[in-house]
């Protein structure tokens, strides 16, 4: 059984409690168990899981979050670079599901958050279980 640390990003709390039980239901239904960790924003998530990597305890992990684009370049910047340091952390063996949303408005992201809908949370999990898995036959 893995232990998964989940980290969420969470400014919108509805669209982050969609994307949590997206997540947390894909988990276990995998027979896994999990943590949850809050970070201000989706910049801060891959810091987080770097720090997380070097206790040991967890042997996947989930970034999930909103980013709406607003009036300004920060949606970039935001959408961009949060993406970049997880990527950059899954180039280091990290088996890390990618959930950060970014979207030109809320119904976009209510779509994709929803459980129902598109379940973006728990493929993000999906997709963290799957590089565990790949990690672990390469290992």
């Amino acid at each position: 059984m893995a232990h998964i640390l989940i980290v969420e990003a969470r400014f919108y709390d509805h669209l982050n409690d969609m994307l949590l039980a997206g997540a947390r239901a894909a988990i276990e239904a995998a027979g896994h168990s999990h943590e949850t960790m809050t970070v201000p924003g989706a910049l801060e998530a891959p810091g987080a899981i770097a720090l997380a990597v070097e206790t040991g305890r967890y042997d996947a992990f989930v970034a999930l979050g909103v980013v709406i684009r607003g009036e300004t370049y920060h949606f970039e910047i935001v959408s961009n670079e949060s993406a970049r340091g997880i990527m950059a952390l899954t180039m280091d063996g990290i088996a890390i599901g990618n959930g950060i949303l970014t979207t030109e408005d809320e119904a976009q992201a209510i779509v994709r958050a929803d459980p129902v809908q598109l379940d973006k949370g728990g493929g993000a999990a999906k997709a963290a279980l799957a590089m565990l898995a790949l990690k672990e036959r390469f290992g």
